[in-house]
């Protein structure tokens, strides 16, 4: 990734004016439903972003649906067929794409009916969560975060990536998963998501990001 110039904000800032970007978002292909990407390392927190956007969208008056693609990894004996310890399997094969492509997207496509299940499986207890569907009325957002999200081919209309340099996504993971800091060397040489983003956040300092709006 060359360099890109970052401007410093606060947290609060930057979900106001992702808010007020998104209030103006019309999809590509139709959709009356935006489809965002909080994108980031578990460490990097992308979740506490996609909820501080949400909460400043609906102070302006426009529902969204905050979704995190922990709630859709495939059940274990399939997560963990090479071991509890497989960075490749966890950058390759974690995550129920199918899963996330029937139960989330496919209801937002043009024509969909906007019936979105918000997690389909606990991977704490490896058994189906049975959360009911979730309605989003037209015009409402999809927030969707996790780790490792821009190397599918899924139809966001905007794209935010929480970049950690490499000694800080060392330093705030627990030691307990530095096994799956390969894959994210890996994910950062094969999909560079730091420039393929619309949006990038630095989250070194947790208390000062900064930004590339």
């Amino acid at each position: 990734m060359g360099p890109v110039r970052l401007e410093a904000i606060t947290w609060e800032r930057l979900a106001d004016l992702l808010a007020d970007r998104l209030l103006a978002l019309k999809p590509d292909d139709g959709s009356p439903w935006p489809r965002i990407a909080f994108d980031g390392a578990p460490a990097a927190r992308p979740g506490d972003l996609a909820q501080r956007v949400s909460d400043a969208l609906r102070i302006r008056g426009r529902p969204s649906l905050v979704v995190g693609a922990e709630g859709f990894l495939r059940p274990a004996s399939l997560r963990l067929e090479h071991g509890h310890r497989d960075p490749d399997s966890y950058h390759d094969g974690w995550l129920d794409a199918g899963a996330l492509w029937r139960e989330v997207f496919g209801p937002l496509e043009p024509g969909g009916d906007g019936r979105v299940l918000p997690d389909l499986w606990d991977p704490i207890t490896d058994r189906a969560t049975r959360s009911p569907y979730v309605h989003l009325p037209a015009g409402g957002l999809l927030l969707l975060h996790g780790p490792l999200l821009l190397r599918h081919w899924f139809p966001f209309d905007l794209t935010v990536h929480v970049l950690l340099s490499a000694g800080a996504l060392r330093r705030r993971t627990p030691e307990s998963e530095h096994w799956t800091l390969p894959a994210f060397e890996r994910y950062e040489a094969e999909t560079d998501p730091g420039a393929v983003a619309d949006v990038l956040v630095r989250a070194d300092d947790p208390r000062h990001p900064a930004w590339n709006g």
